[in-house]
């Protein structure tokens, strides 16, 4: 069945990095766009990234933008988001899911299929 676990969260200071692993299997990676969200407490889930299956296209949502790098090694059956100059705002638990579509596109944010269980990441000094 299809499966993703996150790995790679954690602790780290205001303008630390952090880069997220999303390991996948029982799909063919290679033919599926992946997304990356987060949910902090007492919020709603937010979208943040997806990147396209064949292409690799990246999508990224404002408030990561020019600091999450997402990417992805189809070999390897991972996904990963690089995380950069992070701030107190980004804490929350992160989770990768497989999209509905294999190409991301202009309505990407509504297309999230399958969950993996999250890790969360703690930006505080």
């Amino acid at each position: 069945q299809v499966r993703l676990v996150e790995s790679g969260g954690g602790l780290v200071q205001p303008g630390g990095s952090l880069r997220l692993t999303c390991a996948t299997s029982g799909f063919v990676l290679d033919y599926s766009a992946i997304g990356w969200a987060r949910q902090a407490p007492g919020e709603e889930r937010e979208a943040l990234s997806c990147i396209s299956s064949s292409d690799g296209t990246a999508y990224y949502t404002d408030s990561v933008k020019g600091r999450f790098t997402i990417s992805r090694d189809d070999a390897k059956n991972m996904v990963y988001l690089q995380m950069n100059n992070l701030k107190p705002e980004d804490t929350a638990v992160y989770y990768c899911a497989t999209m509905r579509h294999p190409l991301c596109g202009s309505y990407w944010r509504r297309g999230f299929g399958s969950w993996g269980q999250g890790t969360q990441v703690t930006v505080s000094s």
